[in-house]
């Protein structure tokens, strides 16, 4: 059985899928394609792809309705692919679950790059047998699972490599070009706004208070630290203090 990724790609414009067909299996891909969302949820369903490239603007059911349903049935990756660049459209196909956001009209070259990167971060890195405690949750880097009160946090793929850096590396400033290289890969070191909307989202499932942030500390232009209540931030590398902002 063939091992190269499977991508499926999703678009009601047969030259874009023409296209993002030939440009993959150039690239070494599988790729397997559906033109409109019942239909991509069925060859989902059957050939079990490794990461969905989905356009966000098709007729009966929009690309951000098929991610939807995809995650009800397991933790795919997802690109949203859409005719809109805004940073507004941008940032809300990221709020919504997407692992990445690729406007029309693409290059060639960027989309393999991009799926190249989201598969990177979909492989599970080296783990230790270590469950790091901060304050009421619990994040277990071996079983990669995390608990609050007990109970299982379901993040996804994306939040989940984010927070095993920080938990990794609890008490220790992670810097922002750090982050965003481990996790999205060294071409999005400088895309703050990528680490911005994932560390919200990752607040809104592990603090009490995600406005008063007590676990995951902004340190402000330098990066974040997952920190235990109460206790003293390791910081200062340079020998200064660091302004945090929370």
């Amino acid at each position: 059985m063939s091992t190269e990724p499977l991508v499926l790609a999703v678009d009601d414009e047969p030259g874009i899928l023409r296209l993002i067909k030939l440009e993959l299996s150039t690239q070494g891909f599988r790729v397997v394609t559906a033109s409109g969302g019942e239909e991509a949820l069925r060859v989902a369903e059957e050939q079990r792809p490794d990461i969905a490239l989905l356009d966000i603007v098709m007729p009966e059911m929009t690309g951000l309705e098929v991610m939807r349903r995809l995650r009800e049935r397991s933790s795919i990756p997802v690109i949203l692919l859409t005719a809109k660049g805004s940073e507004s459209d941008k940032v809300r196909g990221l709020e919504l679950g997407a692992d990445d956001y690729l406007a029309k009209p693409f290059s060639p070259d960027e989309l393999s790059a991009r799926v190249r990167a989201v598969l990177r971060r979909s492989v599970g890195s080296s783990n230790t047998e270590h469950v790091v405690q901060v304050g009421r949750v619990e994040v277990d880097l071996n079983r990669r699972m995390v608990k609050r009160d007990g109970n299982i946090v379901t993040l996804t793929r994306t939040e989940w490599m984010l927070l095993q850096h920080l938990a990794a590396n609890v008490g220790k400033i992670m810097l922002n070009t750090e982050l965003l290289s481990k996790v999205w890969g060294p071409e999005y070191r400088d895309d703050l706004q990528y680490l911005r909307v994932w560390v919200s989202r990752l607040r809104r499932k592990l603090e009490d208070d995600p406005s008063k942030p007590k676990l995951i500390k902004t340190f402000q232009g330098i990066g974040y630290m997952l920190t235990r209540p109460g206790e003293a931030a390791a910081v200062g590398a340079a020998g200064g203090d660091v302004p945090v902002e929370t």
